[in-house]
């Protein structure tokens, strides 16, 4: 978490509820997060709606960001079905190629599914989606029905960013992003953290490829998986390093880790040569390839 950047957001959240965030951001282990009923004590305290109290929140969700190049911190929350509140921000990989930034949208629909979310049904950012976002969220449902909150705009769904969208539906793909169609590998590993890569390739969203690919890191006797993301118009996919990446931030944990393993079934595209960039880049030790 970028401490100077939380130590100018904290003044702007609404005071009544001051006491509550300091102690949300103190607990060990973190993840950011916040569970329906603490939602609603909020509101209470605030006497916001939930949509208001999502939006006056932003500027707390912007301080999980890592923009070392563009030093443009954008945060987004997520409703879930459950009624849990998932934080995110933009994530920057210098001195990594831009193509591997995470976008807030992104990261918070990832930092939700890997939660084992299956629907969102609100997502608030403190900037306008970009084509990427918008194109990355319409994975999620064909009726495009998301509610996307807006600072000083009204709630409006993500068909009135995106109309006339393409999607999986075009290309005849029933899985959607946040209900996946898990593979059962025949392949199992006594070490955890192999297993762990193993597992969050089965959760791969990979309907146009069929490439199954995971990452597990461990870092400080932690494990934070991440699972392969595709998208009908594929570039806004996300490889499985950067989802492991993604729950490290909301976590507040630093990017490093110990060791890194990448379980992969290729399909038509291999995740390793992209997976072993990033990592070289950002000093992680260089991924553990484990064939599926």
């Amino acid at each position: 978490m970028n401490k100077s950047l939380l130590a100018a957001s904290l003044p702007l959240l609404p005071s009544a509820i001051e006491k509550q965030a300091a102690a949300w951001l103190s607990q060990t282990p973190f993840i950011a997060q916040l569970p329906p009923a603490e939602v609603a004590n909020w509101c209470a305290l605030t006497h916001l709606s939930k949509d208001e109290l999502m939006l006056a929140l932003l500027p707390l969700a912007r301080c999980f960001a890592n923009a070392p190049i563009s030093e443009f911190y954008v945060g987004a929350i997520a409703e879930g079905a459950s009624g849990t509140w998932y934080f995110g921000a933009n994530q920057e990989y210098s001195p990594a190629p831009l193509g591997m930034t995470v976008h807030a949208e992104q990261c918070v629909i990832t930092h939700a599914r890997q939660s084992g979310e299956q629907q969102i049904t609100t997502l608030a950012v403190n900037y306008s989606p970009c084509g990427h976002c918008r194109q990355f969220m319409s994975e999620m449902s064909e009726a495009l029905d998301l509610r996307v909150l807006l600072p000083g705009r009204p709630a409006r769904l993500l068909a009135d960013y995106l109309p006339d969208a393409f999607g999986p539906w075009d290309l005849d793909k029933s899985e959607r992003l946040l209900k996946p169609a898990p593979t059962a590998f025949t392949q199992h590993s006594p070490e955890p953290l192999i297993q762990a890569a193993i597992d969050a390739a089965s959760a791969s969203h990979a309907p146009y490829t069929q490439t199954r690919a995971g990452v597990a890191l461990e870092v400080a006797g932690r494990i934070v998986t991440g699972s392969y993301l595709e998208n009908a118009a594929y570039n806004p996919s996300l490889p499985p390093l950067q989802a492991a990446l993604v729950m490290l931030a909301v976590q507040g944990l630093p990017l490093s880790a110990e060791r890194l393993v990448l379980a992969e079934q290729q399909g038509k595209v291999s995740l390793l040569a992209s997976t072993q960039a990033l990592a070289q880049a950002l000093g992680l030790p260089a991924p553990e390839y484990i064939a599926l």
